[in-house]
């Protein structure tokens, strides 16, 4: 939708009758606030969302480490050195 020179000075002249020439600055300081405001709240949202979905990755990570590997401190010493066993047993090259 492109706006000629017309259709401009058209709308500004029924803003300037409708609200007169005291209002007209007064209104276009405020919608440049709303307009900053707006954006400052979406920002905000976006960082908001980009947080959460970091914390929930990094959540899912330690709950898939959690289940793939004993805890230490739950094994007792034999199923400790087994665990040990078989990962070195894993790691060497064949």
């Amino acid at each position: 939708m492109n706006f000629g020179t017309t259709e401009i000075i058209l709308i500004v002249a029924v803003l300037f009758l409708l609200f007169g020439a005291t209002r007209l600055p007064q209104l276009a300081k405020s919608l440049g606030q709303s307009r900053k405001a707006f954006k400052e709240g979406m920002r905000e949202a976006e960082e908001e969302e980009r947080l959460e979905q970091e914390q929930k990755r990094l959540h899912d990570a330690k709950n898939v480490a959690g289940l793939n590997s004993p805890r230490v401190a739950e094994l007792d010493d034999e199923t400790l050195a087994d665990e040990m066993r078989r990962r070195a047993a894993q790691a060497k090259p064949q």
